[in-house]
């Protein structure tokens, strides 16, 4: 097993720049990600459906930077509560600069033994959820002539795992939304990009998965153990930065198990 590198240093990659981050309450890659964006001189707003989690979240994060984020609850999978989010968001700073579409619902079931509410969940948070934030986000960037969208997507979009159709093809879907939207925003100077992590290893996910599953997942990775979430959270803070201004349309594996 490769040992673990230290935690970046800052280098002011957004300084200045507004960037809001959904589901970025809990310990996972959405909070991991607020909290390198926040290091790295962004202004930050922070969304999730979980009330006393995202209000948790925004506290330790001002204990860490010094300056409490917005944060503003918010369903994905409602419109209104969507409009709501960036109206927020833009009330507050006046423009949006970084959007990272980090909201997702997992699930494990058979196809055969699968339910259309099953499917329907998955998908509508996962896939239409980042829909719908890239929408809204672009309403406001159009206009502006620029702005970053980043998307988690996952490696699980390209490779195969029983009892993951929905999750899958839901990953699959935001990579394909990630590349599409990408040409459509170009000529506004807009750039979408995505990540595909595999196993970034927080808390919850130790409480919802077996340790067997876990580590049969770590023992495919190259350096033989889970990704940190901050680890995925600094490929995000590259594609959010000038450092990646040419790239566009492109899903950026966080994992050697694309395949």
């Amino acid at each position: 097993m490769s040992p673990q590198p230290p935690y970046p240093r800052s280098h002011g990659l957004l300084d200045g720049r507004v960037t809001l981050v959904t589901a970025a309450a809990g310990t996972g890659i959405g909070y991991a990600t607020a909290r390198r964006c926040a290091e790295e001189g962004a202004t930050i707003v922070i969304s999730d459906r979980h009330e006393r989690r995202l209000a948790e979240a925004a506290e330790a994060l001002a204990e860490l930077t010094g300056v409490k984020p917005l944060a503003v609850p918010c369903d994905v999978t409602s419109e209104a509560q969507v409009r709501a989010l960036f109206e927020a968001a833009l009330e507050a700073h006046g423009r949006l600069d970084v959007l990272v579409n980090n909201a997702g619902l997992g699930g494990t079931a058979e196809l055969s033994e699968m339910t259309d509410e099953q499917w329907h969940a998955v998908l509508d948070v996962t896939l239409t959820g980042t829909m719908r934030c890239t929408r809204a986000a672009l309403r406001h960037m159009v206009p502006q002539g620029s702005g970053v969208i980043v998307n988690n997507a996952s490696v699980i979009g390209w490779r195969a795992q029983r009892g993951q159709s929905h999750y899958a093809a839901a990953k699959a879907g935001v990579m394909a939304l990630t590349r599409c939207a990408a040409l459509e925003a170009a000529e506004h100077g807009i750039r979408i990009n995505a990540v595909a992590p595999s196993l970034a290893m927080h808390p919850f996910l130790a409480k919802v998965t077996t340790s067997e599953v876990l580590d049969e997942l770590a023992g495919r990775e190259a350096f033989g153990r889970a990704a940190e979430p901050w680890e995925v959270a600094n490929v995000i803070v590259f594609l959010a930065s000038d450092y990646s201004g040419y790239m566009t349309g492109e899903v950026i594996s966080v994992s050697s198990q694309r395949a």
